[in-house]
């Protein structure tokens, strides 16, 4: 079976649209996330979908930083997606050490308390048709994020009054889910965004575990692929906030031991050391120039003393010669860090020249007249052909340095 893979030249002016950007210090990159939930022109009147807090998750110390209950958002399926579930893990960066996780205790990434009551549901959670053809008529839950490390901590710091615990909330809400009727799904998916992404990788063989073999089970990350890269000062910004995370949080017991048994906790956090080892069918979705982890890990401030690379790193038409070069090396990072995924007929790939963060949960980025395309698909539909196994997805459009586009087979 042979792989197509086409390199096409994408405008970068069109990603302009996608993302927000945002200044910060490097020890708040754990608390903030530039996307929120996707509303935009092309989705101006959205379901709203109301908060169900999991009464049963606090007798079993299944709770957010603070202590407070988690919870999910839900919208029922119907007709033939009244089966069918779609579970989708939210994002909002991480806590590495006590200051970060008290300060975000206090938010809605910590706390319950500060969540809103009702929040849009777009992209790949949305109930029209027209804007979410395959998954539209499914029940899609949102799972709240609460706990700063993914939904794999487990541990907790009374002084501070911390609870790390989210790999008990992910139990909790399965468990709660579950009984709620997904324990007769004849379908499911798993996604997440960003942190959620990432947690949708770690979290993807467990969720599949849950279902009969007849069940058709898989995975989508979107923008999960958090690369180990080396920052522009030759430092590891990313590893040194991914190693205080399990360190803190005590997530070191509930990583993959295919993984662990060879590697240390923290190389485990980072999904190119995971992906290869995921027994259930995974989809990767991710910017080739993600823009957070341009942001955040590549040219954080705090290896920009001089601030050689501010302009660039919050506009990249403000990105010299160099700087993009440099960009592509990072990209050509990641194109290597996927290849022995890209290897198995059962995983998918949609790795396009965007400067974005998160594709799957926003209108105008996963479904709509103007959004990204490889050979003329765009991702609602890419991810739709994987999951029904209409055809085989493995695609990435990429800027080379001159500018030109190449193509090729694999074998």
């Amino acid at each position: 079976m042979k792989l197509l893979w086409v390199w096409v030249v994408l405008p970068f002016a069109f990603a302009q649209l996608v993302t927000a950007f945002f200044d910060f210090n490097e020890t708040e990159l754990s608390l903030i996330e530039s996307l929120e939930y996707g509303v935009s022109k092309i989705n101006y009147n959205p379901l709203m979908v109301g908060l169900t807090l999991i009464h049963t998750a606090g007798a079993k110390g299944a709770v957010c930083l603070d202590g407070t209950l988690p919870g999910y958002h839900w919208h029922r399926g119907y007709g033939s997606g009244a089966n069918s579930w779609l579970v989708q893990l939210e994002g909002g960066g991480w806590c590495n050490n006590i200051r970060t996780c008290v300060y975000r205790k206090k938010t809605r990434r910590g706390s319950s308390t500060y969540m809103e009551k009702q929040i849009p549901f777009t992209g790949i959670l949305s109930e029209k048709a027209e804007e979410n053809p395959d998954f539209f008529n499914w029940n899609r839950v949102k799972l709240r994020y609460c706990d700063g490390a993914s939904f794999t901590g487990d541990s907790e710091n009374k002084g501070a009054q911390l609870q790390f615990r989210g790999q008990r909330i992910w139990l909790a809400a399965m468990e709660d889910l579950m009984s709620k009727g997904m324990r007769y799904a004849n379908q499911a998916l798993l996604s997440g965004c960003s942190a959620g992404g990432l947690a949708a990788i770690l979290h993807c063989d467990e969720f599949r575990g849950l279902f009969p073999r007849t069940t058709r089970v898989k995975c989508l990350s979107d923008a999960g692929l958090f690369l180990d890269a080396v920052d522009v000062s030759g430092g590891h910004t990313i590893r040194s906030l991914y190693s205080g995370v399990v360190g803190l949080q005590g997530v070191q017991h509930n990583l993959p031991r295919i993984c662990t048994n060879h590697l240390d906790p923290t190389s485990c956090f980072f999904p190119q050391n995971v992906i290869n080892h995921i027994r259930t069918p995974l989809f990767i979705l991710n910017a080739a120039y993600d823009s957070w982890q341009i942001q955040s890990s590549i040219a954080p401030p705090s290896a920009d003393p001089h601030g050689y690379w501010h302009d660039c790193r919050l506009n990249h038409a403000k990105c010299s010669a160099s700087q993009l070069r440099y960009l592509q090396g990072f990209r050509t990072q990641m194109l290597n860090a996927i290849k022995g995924f890209s290897m198995s007929r059962e995983n998918g790939l949609f790795i396009n020249s965007c400067f974005a963060h998160c594709q799957s949960e926003r209108q105008d980025t996963w479904f709509a007249d103007n959004s990204p395309e490889i050979r003329n698909k765009p991702i609602a539909i890419a991810v739709g052909d994987w999951y029904f196994d209409r055809t085989a997805v493995k695609v990435a459009s990429m800027v080379s340095s001159n500018g030109s586009s190449t193509q090729f087979n694999e074998n």
